[in-house]
């Protein structure tokens, strides 16, 4: 975004837009995110791809928001699950 506001891809992408319209706005946000480039690998990339699931996935609804959420389940049960595993574990072998 510019100082004013306005997305520079009206001016290289999007010509012919209207900059004002909500939805051709919404498709320059897109297409920023879809250029995005950044390193995935570390932890800050990795935080900055759940935040903007997160987000994506509060901006549908209907299938697409239970698959999501039943991802996010999935997920936190796994850690869940792979913490139990590490508890027990360390006990085991301080018990012995």
């Amino acid at each position: 975004m510019t100082e004013s506001g306005r997305n520079p891809r009206f001016d290289d992408d999007l010509v012919g837009l209207d900059p004002d319209d909500p939805e051709a706005q919404a498709f320059a946000r897109h297409l920023d995110r879809m250029q995005r480039c950044e390193p995935g690998f570390t932890v800050e990339g990795t935080l900055h791809n759940v935040a903007e699931f997160a987000e994506s996935s509060t901006r549908v609804g209907g299938l697409r928001w239970w698959v999501a959420a039943t991802v996010v389940v999935l997920l936190v049960l796994g850690v869940i699950v792979a913490s139990w595993d590490i508890v027990v574990r360390a006990v085991q072998w301080l018990a012995e």
